[in-house]
């Protein structure tokens, strides 16, 4: 009877544990700015599902992604640690993963949230954008895919939407055409026109075989340039199942309303079980893209259409909780991997990028615009409702919060630099755990927040800034993107300081006349990044050129060898998800 006692006492102990951990329902956006949603002071996009976290959660003023760019931002976010810890922080031009058959990536040594709560009994899914790596060696071994790295469940696409994966829509590698293709063929041409101009004033004796190599070279030029603008949407634009390709190439026609209807679908079939679900939106970045209920009926065009189908999906998933009882024991998180991409325009001049509202800068610079985030939180009955909390917080901190929240301990064998948000989130606690917060530019460290425990000031120091271009811009519109060492940027020395707290603009520097402590402020930044330094360890860089140039023998096609890659399998499987 004792032991019959002890076992009834260990079960029911169990189910009560296992019923006071939370769900997790984690959205993530793609490039959406810190000024679109309603409830950070936008009054002509309508947001009201993002809103209604707000009003029933808490609103973060100072949520900082780990890094300006789409796949670092994403490692951090997974790992709860700096990019630059994970090899994913590129010290080339291109910060990215462009191609799906890449063999860089988040390593398998990495360990996510997904990963630590699957070991809880936690089912997990990713619905939507990964961006994060595909395969290694070969097309089947899917050591990056989110299947590797504790996410049972996986629908959306492998690397990003990008322009070229919409027709008519332009490209983002014009100025990869222009050094690879338009400037050799130039060159080309005017040696033809040279030679034969010699050849007929009797001034050399130019042999036929070399106008033949000529014009051969050019002519695989333009073979090369043509078959890249006809494959790529086909080997780069597709949605995935789990390891198999559903929609090759992806269609845009109801997707929102497709994959929001899968992560429904994941949240009734798990009800009575605990899960995870991290809805990885595409929208808004480009192509942006809304269905017909949504079309032309925004006030900010395309962009805006985009970011209002984004939060009616959002609405979706919490009326689905309402609907299962489960609002009140699920942790539900909005933001967005980093600021609105303040270059984007459309090929008719019409405003692809949202809005960073008072903020310096977009995606892909270290200024505020480029890394200060929507971050919403709820979890109705412990995380008080309409609380607003301005203190520096990061991405990283949903890593330790998460794990802490579903009954998990910390990895002991790395470096976690995210922070449990719930002492901030309940109230015990008005003070972040961040002193001090570093913002690389890809491999780069730019700049160094530090907010000291006791004053109210936030520094910040940047070690280089990007060149606006054109002058007096906001943004690198000559390049689409800012870039983070050479030319494109300006070093200083000292490090440019301001103080978030009274010019959160970044729009004046202070000197050391107009601060008095100038110098000890700048030795304490600069110390704490020195010690930062020290903690980093030499890793392979996932983005390194050889680890992003497109390999053949990574390419997966769903219909046969040949580079035509056609299937769609999303209309014949709408709800063949586990």
């Amino acid at each position: 009877m004792r032991t019959l006692l002890l076992v009834i006492l260990f079960l029911c102990g169990a189910r009560s544990h296992a019923k006071s951990r939370p769900n997790f329902v984690l959205f993530m956006a793609d490039d959406l700015g810190i000024g679109d949603p309603g409830c950070y002071g936008n009054k002509t996009l309508r947001t009201p599902s993002i809103d209604r976290l707000a009003n029933e959660g808490v609103k973060l003023t100072q949520h900082l992604a780990a890094s300006p760019l789409c796949t670092p931002s994403r490692a951090a976010f997974l790992t709860g640690r700096y990019p630059i810890r994970s090899g994913m922080a590129s010290q080339s031009q291109v910060g990215v993963f462009l191609f799906s058959a890449s063999s860089g990536g988040l390593p398998p040594s990495e360990i996510t949230f997904a990963k630590l709560l699957k070991t809880q009994g936690y089912s997990t899914a990713l619905i939507g954008k990964w961006h994060l790596g595909t395969s290694c060696q070969n097309r089947t071994d899917f050591c990056h895919h989110p299947l590797s790295h504790g996410f049972d469940y996986f629908h959306g696409l492998p690397v990003t939407n990008l322009r070229d994966c919409k027709p008519g829509d332009g490209t983002v590698f014009t100025a990869a055409f222009q050094l690879l293709v338009f400037s050799p063929l130039q060159v080309i041409g005017v040696t033809l026109l040279t030679l034969a101009v010699l050849k007929c004033l009797g001034l050399l004796r130019v042999p036929p075989v070399a106008f033949f190599c000529l014009l051969f070279l050019a002519a695989l030029i333009l073979v090369l340039l043509l078959a890249f603008l006809h494959y790529f949407r086909p080997l780069n634009c597709f949605l995935m199942r789990d390891h198999e390709i559903s929609q090759q190439p992806m269609s845009y026609d109801n997707l929102t309303q497709r994959l929001t209807a899968d992560a429904a679908q994941f949240l009734q079939r798990n009800a009575e079980t605990p899960f995870l679900l991290v809805l990885s939106y595409l929208q808004v970045h480009t192509a942006l893209f809304s269905s017909e209920d949504f079309a032309g009926k925004s006030k900010h065009g395309a962009y805006g259409d985009a970011a209002e189908e984004m939060d009616w999906s959002v609405g979706q998933i919490l009326d689905v909780l309402d609907e299962l009882k489960l609002a009140n024991n699920t942790f539900v998180y909005f933001s967005s991997d980093q600021g609105a991409h303040v270059e984007e325009m459309s090929i008719r001049g019409e405003v692809h990028g949202g809005s960073n509202g008072i903020y310096k800068g977009g995606k892909a610079n270290n200024w505020e615009g480029g890394i200060r985030v929507p971050g919403v939180l709820r979890w109705p009955g412990v995380i008080q409702a309409g609380l607003e909390i301005d203190e520096p917080t990061s991405n990283m901190d949903i890593f330790p919060t998460v794990l802490k929240l579903a009954g998990s301990p910390l990895p002991e064998d790395r470096i976690i630099d995210g922070h449990d948000l719930m002492p901030l989130l309940r109230g015990d606690s008005q003070r972040s755990d961040h002193e001090f917060l570093f913002h690389y530019c890809n491999f780069y460290l730019n700049a160094v927040r530090w907010h000291p425990r006791n004053s109210t000031s936030i520094w910040k120091a940047f070690f280089f800034t990007p060149n606006f271009s054109p002058e007096g811009a906001n943004g690198c519109f000559s390049t689409h993107v800012c870039f983070c060492h050479g030319r494109h940027v300006t070093y200083h020395d000292p490090p440019l300081l301001f103080d978030l707290s009274k010019d959160p603009r970044e729009r004046n520097p202070l000197t050391p006349t107009s601060e008095p402590q100038f110098r000890e402020i700048l030795e304490a930044m600069q110390q704490a990044a020195d010690r930062h330094t020290e903690t980093l360890r030499d890793v392979p860089n996932q983005l390194s050129l050889g680890n992003i140039i497109w390999k053949p023998w990574l390419q997966m096609c769903c219909s046969s060898p040949s580079l035509s890659c056609q299937c769609d399998r999303e209309k014949q499987d709408v709800t063949g998800s586990r």
